[in-house]
């Protein structure tokens, strides 16, 4: 299946199409954050008291609910700003496949973060189908901005360039 998703043609309409769904689920939850007073700080506060647990009812993510009591609740508004904009971004990066690789990366971040914290939703979906995204390899960039700005980011930044012969070091 890998190689069917990086070379086919049908391929690509496939992962272009589960990029457009995601980036649209993406951008309507970060949109929805937009229509006045979103806080994360109810969320937060219920994946602290209401831990997700394992099979033998202790707390399955202690380090997560430390990390939310100490770093993420005292900073809320901060997470609030990250929450809002980051989804917003994530949608945007899918849907007209720009910078794909980082706005999938950060999707699967969220949809991660949001299931250690006890929340399904759809992060098990979104979560799946930003896996495949990411198995489809170049094929990927074929269809949006990306198809124009990989190149142009290759030129300027030439650590990008896998193209390139690397240095290699010689010790004689």
């Amino acid at each position: 299946m890998g190689n069917w998703l990086r070379k086919s043609k049908s391929g690509l309409v496939v992962v272009t199409l589960i990029r457009i769904f995601a980036g649209i689920e993406w951008l309507i939850a970060g949109l929805s954050k937009f229509s006045g007073g979103f806080t994360a700080k109810s969320f937060v506060q219920h994946a602290i008291t209401h831990p997700v647990e394992n099979d033998f009812g202790r707390e399955a993510y202690p380090w997560f609910t430390s990390f939310l009591k100490t770093i993420v609740r005292p900073q809320i508004e901060l997470f609030d700003f990250l929450v809002q904009y980051g989804e917003l971004l994530i949608g945007l990066g899918l849907l007209v496949g720009t910078l794909t690789t980082v706005a999938n990366f950060f999707g699967m971040m969220l949809n991660l973060t949001y299931l250690l914290a006890g929340s399904i939703s759809t992060n098990p979906l979104l979560l799946l189908l930003e896996i495949i995204i990411l198995f489809a390899g170049s094929n990927r960039f074929k269809i949006g901005f990306d198809y124009w700005l990989n190149p142009y980011l290759r030129r300027k930044l030439p650590f990008l360039d896998r193209k390139k012969k690397k240095h290699e070091l010689h010790f004689y």
